[in-house]
C-alpha cells in the first residue's frame, strides 16, 4: 500500500525559515541528478576513512583502539541514525546548513555555515597537502623544501582535488569511488601481510594492562576520533543531486557505519601488534605507512614495489578525502549563499557542470594561500603561531556540529508533521537520546580542542598539553579570537545576501511514495 505524503510542511505553516530564495530556485534548476545508492556509500567511506590519522591513533597503542571502539558505540552509531533521519527527510542541497535554516533560522545557520566549510579548505591546504608531499619525499624520490617538485606535487593536489569538485557529479563522484576501493584493497593487503608478518617474525603483544582505558588517553584521543568519525551529513550537501534520497541515505548510512569501523578499527588494531606505541611517535610521514613499510618485508624483493604501491594507494585516498570533503562542505556554503546569508555570487551554479564552481574555486585559493603561507614562513615564533591558528581553524568543524547535532530534536518539534522515511527509533525519546549523545560530544570535542589538556594532568587546565612554545593565555587569546573572526564574517555574509533574502518563494515540493527504509 502506498501513501503520498509531502516531505515539508503545508504551505499555510510555511515560515521564512521554511521558503527558499528566488535566487535559490535558479540555481538549483541547474542541479543534475547523477546520485545514486552505491555512490553514496563509497562517498561515505571517503569522507569518514582518513588513512592519514590512523598511525595517530595508534600511536597511543592499545587504548588507541579501546577509545575508538567505545566512541564507535556511544557516538558513531547514533550519529549514523541521526543524518539517516535528517537526510531521507529533510533531503534538499545543502544538507547542514538547510537542517540548521529550518531549526535556527537563516542568521545562525550561515553563521554556522561559515565554520562547517572554512575548515575544509584549511584541512587541505595545511594537512593533506604536506602529508602527500611528504609520502612522495620519503618513499620515491627525495627533493627539498620550496623546491620545484615540492610546489608542483603541492599545487597539483590542491588543485587535483578543486577540479574534481567542479566536474559534473555524474564524473566528480568516480573520484571518491575510487578512493574507497583503494581504501578497502589497501586495507586488505596491509591485514594479509602482517598476518603472515606475524607467523614469521612474531608480532608486537601489547601487555594487558596497556588495554585498560585511562583518563589521559580519552582527553588526548577524543578530538582525534571525533574528527575522524564525522562526515555523514557530507553526502547530504547534495540532497538534490540524489536519484532517491528518501530510501537511499539511510540504506547507505547504515552500510556505511559498518565498513567504516572495520576500515578504522582492524589497520588499528594491526599497527598496535605490529610496532610498539613508542616506535610510532615521530616515525616520518605516517605511522601507517611505517607499519606498511615493515610488514611488506614478507614479500622479499617486491618489497620495494609493493611498499610504491601501497604509497600510491595511500596518495589516493588521501585526495578522495579532500575531494568528498570539498564536495560537500563547498555545496553547503553555496546554498547558504543562494539562500541569503551569503554573497550571491558564491552559490553559483555552472550551467554546465551542474556543481557549485564559484566556491570550488575560492577554496582552491583558500588552501593555495595555507599552503603557501606555511612555505614562506618556514621557522620560528611565526611559524608556531601559524600551526597553532590553523589547528584551531580545524576545530572549527568540531564547533560546527554544536548546531548541526541538536537540529533532529528541534525539528521533532518544529516541524512534527514533516513525513519521515526513515525515523531514529523510540519516537522523541530516541531523537533526545541521539541528538543529546551526538551534540556531547560535539561540544566535548571543541571544548578540548580549544582548551586543550582540559581535565587531564590532574588539574583542570594541564599546559604541558599546549603546543610547543605556546602560552595558555595566548592559545586562548588565539582560538577565542578566530572563532570571534569567523562569527563576524558569517554575520557580515549575512548582511550581503540581504537583496538576495528580499524575495522568499514558497519551494516546490515533490511526493514521495510512504515505504519505510
Amino acid at each position: 500500500m502506498t501513501d503520498q505524503r509531502l516531505i515539508s510542511p503545508p504551505a499555510e505553516q510555511h515560515s521564512d525559515s521554511d521558503r527558499i530564495t528566488e535566487a535559490a530556485l535558479q540555481e538549483k534548476a541547474k542541479l543534475k541528478k547523477h546520485f545514486g545508492r552505491f555512490d553514496i556509500f563509497f562517498f561515505l567511506i571517503c569522507a569518514i576513512v582518513g588513512v592519514d590519522t590512523l598511525g595517530q591513533v595508534a600511536a597511543n597503542g592499545p587504548q588507541g583502539f579501546v577509545w575508538l571502539v567505545f566512541l564507535g558505540i556511544f557516538f558513531f552509531i547514533p550519529y549514523g541514525l541521526l543524518v539517516a533521519e535528517l537526510g531521507s527527510t529533510f533531503s534538499g542541497e545543502g544538507g547542514p546548513y538547510l537542517w540548521s535554516r529550518l531549526a535556527w533560522g537563516r542568521l545562525p545557520a550561515g553563521i554556522n555555515s561559515i565554520f562547517f566549510w572554512s575548515s575544509t579548505p584549511v584541512w587541505v591546504g595545511a594537512t593533506l597537502t604536506f602529508l602527500t608531499i611528504a609520502a612522495v619525499q620519503e618513499y620515491f624520490f627525495s627533493f627539498g623544501d620550496n623546491s620545484f617538485w615540492w610546489w608542483t606535487i603541492g599545487l597539483g593536489f590542491i588543485w587535483f582535488s578543486v577540479w574534481s569538485a567542479i566536474l559534473s557529479f555524474g564524473i566528480g563522484k568516480w573520484i571518491p569511488t575510487i578512493g574507497a576501493w583503494c581504501r578497502i584493497i589497501l586495507v586488505f593487503i596491509f591485514l594479509v601481510t602482517t598476518i603472515t608478518y606475524g607467523v614469521q617474525y612474531g608480532l608486537n603483544t601489547p601487555a594487558a594492562g596497556e588495554w585498560s582505558p585511562t583518563w589521559a588517553s580519552f582527553i588526548a584521543l577524543v578530538p582525534l576520533l571525533f574528527f575522524n568519525l564525522v562526515g555523514f551529513e557530507q553526502p547530504s550537501a547534495a540532497g538534490d543531486e540524489m536519484k532517491d534520497p528518501q530510501r537511499d541515505v539511510p540504506l547507505s548510512v547504515l552500510r556505511a557505519m559498518v565498513a567504516s569501523i572495520l576500515l578504522y578499527g582492524l589497520p588499528i588494531l594491526a599497527i598496535v601488534f605490529v610496532l610498539p606505541a613508542e616506535d610510532l611517535e615521530g616515525r616520518g610521514v605516517s605511522s601507517f605507512l611505517d607499519a606498511v613499510d615493515t610488514t611488506f618485508r614478507v614479500w622479499g624483493p617486491a618489497q620495494d614495489t609493493m611498499t610504491h604501491v601501497a604509497v600510491v594507494m595511500f596518495a589516493l585516498t588521501v585526495v578522495s578525502s579532500a575531494s568528498a570533503w570539498l564536495m560537500g562542505g563547498d555545496r553547503a556554503q553555496a546554498v547558504a549563499s543562494v539562500d541569503g546569508t551569503g554573497p550571491r555570487w558564491l552559490g553559483y551554479i555552472s550551467e554546465r557542470f551542474g556543481t557549485p564552481i564559484a566556491v570550488n574555486l575560492v577554496s582552491g585559493v583558500i588552501s593555495t594561500a595555507v599552503l603557501a603561507a606555511a612555505a614562506l614562513i618556514g621557522s620560528g615564533d611565526a611559524a608556531t603561531a601559524f600551526n597553532v591558528c590553523i589547528g584551531i581553524v580545524l576545530s572549527f568543524t568540531t564547533l560546527s556540529y554544536v548546531a548541526i547535532f541538536p537540529t533532529i530534536i528541534k525539528l521533532r518539534y518544529s516541524h512534527p508533521d514533516v513525513y519521515r522515511p526513515y525515523s531514529v527509533p523510540g519516537g522523541l525519546v530516541g531523537a533526545w537520546v541521539v541528538g543529546g549523545l551526538c551534540t556531547f560530544w560535539a561540544v566535548f570535542a571543541t571544548l578540548v580542542g580549544v582548551f586543550p589538556g582540559l581535565l587531564s594532568g590532574g588539574t583542570f587546565l594541564d599546559d604541558s598539553a599546549l603546543p610547543e612554545d605556546t602560552s595558555r593565555l595566548g592559545y586562548t587569546a588565539l582560538a577565542l579570537g578566530a572563532i570571534v573572526i569567523a562569527a563576524l564574517v558569517g554575520m557580515w555574509f549575512y548582511w550581503l545576501g540581504r537583496k538576495t533574502r528580499a524575495t522568499l518563494v514558497a519551494e516546490p515540493v515533490p511526493e514521495v511514495l510512504d515505504q519505510r527504509v
